[in-house]
């Protein structure tokens, strides 16, 4: 899905950033760095499917950083998966019941 940040910025006109750089390799933010700012309603959707610019979820395995990976896990462990136009989107604002955001 490369340049999924790109093709999301540009149909919502809301900001998009890249967990861990361009490539995925920048190990920023870390987990708790991002667990903070979801706390702070600054981030609220996470798109899901690896690959492409970023590195997305499982972002490690292409060259990205283990900070992506962990966030990506936490991600996954934390809220639900949706399908929306056949990529898989988290919305930050709702953690299943049975788990925390901290």
């Amino acid at each position: 899905m490369e340049g999924v940040g790109l093709d999301h910025q540009l149909a919502t006109g809301l900001p998009v950033a890249s967990l861990g750089g361009f490539n995925g390799s920048d190990p920023w933010p870390t987990l708790d760095a991002f667990k903070a700012l979801v706390a702070d309603g600054q981030i609220h959707y996470f798109i899901g499917g690896g690959g492409g610019l970023g590195g997305g979820p499982g972002g490690g395995s292409n060259g990205g950083s283990s900070a992506t990976s962990e966030i990506s896990a936490w991600v996954t462990a934390t809220f639900t998966a949706q399908t929306v136009d056949g990529v898989t989107v988290y919305d930050l604002t709702a953690p299943t019941s049975s788990t925390s955001t901290s």
